[in-house]
């Protein structure tokens, strides 16, 4: 048998010749497979049925054409895609993306992490992702309900309530979940949980944006907790400015943190004295209703910076949550961190950190969360919106809040669990223990299946 280096690199060269030219998917799967692989030692029986494999091609990917007329008449053409991971445990869930950067790799990586974090919930939902290579930016409500229904009209025929349950990303709010949504109800004449992110009239839940912010500081104070230590008093640096990265400002606040930045594409903001309840709440009506830009914030409120075309892993902190989208977080950026006294990081978006980022924090006894668990909020409360559309029941505030928060506690026990025997030595490596932990429940579905 290959050593554990070698069984690594034969897989990834497999899997790099079968996907030319995919980097963010060929990076998810190493990093996860840089795990499984010394944990399928242990337990052959995974080897010998080619789990790991099986699990790295998707069940299908779709792409299709989407038409759609602009303000001026004029006939745009962009592609949509799906793809369908692994439903071993329940029905395709996942996102859907509008966004210039949508390619098949992108959503094939995002697919893939989707099947590890849905499998963290502890809940019954296998894993999808998709979206198009539309940019909503700078266009009409009129031009962005078309496109969704264009959308629609192709990829009503592939989702279903027990099928696949897609859900929103960047570039697809409520606003879009709603014309989306209309679409499908207008063509099947049914009205079903088919997409969750819904709005609270038409069967979405409380919670929903709030739920991946918060979930990723839940998950950053089970950290702290289990290594002797606090969020409360604590600096944080925190990328992004949507819901993710202003949710989750908002809880490290709410824990005694005090969080000095936020960013856009444009540059990041510092406010050394830290955000408070009203300053955030204005950063919200900024981002989603006047669709402004961070920097603005610097006009509204004195001894606030903006820093042009930079990231904000300069500042000094002891927390850091990169919120914004992936690979945003280097190596140069993560020894910056850990030089300048960081001791946490919690991933609030999808693989922000290079796999090098990583190994520098865990090199360096950073508590660091990664995004398939830190992140799982998220799709956390989409699945209880499709527990709630399934028994037409709409939960209270405090119920969906008890329910993150114990989801979240649920998912760094598992981590924990498997990070203590896998992974670094002398530490709980929580990226161990999440890649382990979701890959043992899937791949113990997939075994009881047979070859299929």
């Amino acid at each position: 048998m290959a050593s554990g280096n070698e069984a690594l690199q034969n897989f990834m060269d497999g899997l790099e010749k079968r996907n030319p030219g995919e980097p963010e998917f060929h990076q998810a799967v190493m990093e996860v497979a840089a795990t499984i692989i010394p944990f399928l030692d242990n337990n052959p029986k995974y080897r010998e049925m080619q789990i790991l494999e099986r699990m790295a091609e998707p069940d299908r990917v779709v792409s299709f054409r989407v038409c759609w007329e602009d303000d001026q008449g004029n006939i745009r053409v962009n592609r949509g895609h799906r793809i369908q991971m692994n439903n071993a445990i329940g029905p395709y869930k996942g996102g859907l993306r509008f966004h210039p950067s949508v390619n098949t790799s992108v959503l094939k990586f995002l697919a893939f992490e989707q099947t590890f974090k849905n499998s963290l919930t502890g809940l019954p939902m296998g894993a999808g992702k998709g979206g198009a290579n539309f940019n909503p930016k700078g266009k009409s409500s009129n031009e962005i309900m078309r496109f969704c229904q264009s959308f629609m009209t192709e990829l009503y025929r592939h989702i279903g309530a027990n099928v696949d349950v897609p859900a929103g990303d960047i570039g697809v709010g409520a606003r879009e979940i709603g014309y989306m949504f209309g679409q499908f109800k207008r063509i099947t004449n049914s009205f079903e949980g088919v997409l969750t992110g819904k709005g609270l009239e038409f069967g979405g839940s409380l919670v929903r944006n709030e739920a991946t912010g918060y979930g990723a500081v839940y998950f950053l104070q089970n950290m702290l907790k289990a290594a002797g230590n606090d969020v409360s008093g604590k600096v944080a640096v925190v990328s992004g400015s949507g819901n993710v990265a202003t949710h989750a400002a908002e809880k490290l606040m709410q824990l005694g943190a005090r969080p000095v930045t936020l960013s856009d594409s444009g540059g990041y903001i510092h406010d050394p004295a830290g955000f408070t309840q009203e300053k955030l709440d204005w950063i919200k009506d900024l981002k989603n209703v006047r669709r402004g830009r961070i920097s603005e914030y610097c006009d509204e409120f004195s001894g606030s910076t903006f820093h042009e075309g930079k990231r904000p892993w300069e500042v000094p902190a002891e927390i850091a949550m990169p919120c914004a989208t992936q690979n945003e977080l280097n190596l140069d950026e993560a020894k910056m961190l850990i030089k300048n006294g960081v001791v946490a990081v919690s991933e609030g978006a999808n693989m922000p950190t290079s796999n090098e980022g990583v190994d520098a924090f865990l090199d360096a006894g950073v508590v660091f969360g990664p995004a398939k668990a830190a992140n799982a909020g998220g799709v956390a409360v989409s699945g209880l919106e499709m527990s709630q559309n399934s028994a037409r029941i709409s939960w209270g505030v405090d119920q969906m809040q008890e329910q993150l928060r114990q989801i979240m506690e649920d998912i760094h026990g598992r981590c924990e669990t498997y990070g203590k025997d896998y992974g670094r030595e002398g530490m709980t490596d929580y990226v161990a223990g999440a890649n382990i932990a979701g890959f043992a429940k899937v791949a113990s579905a997939m075994m009881a299946f047979g070859v299929v």
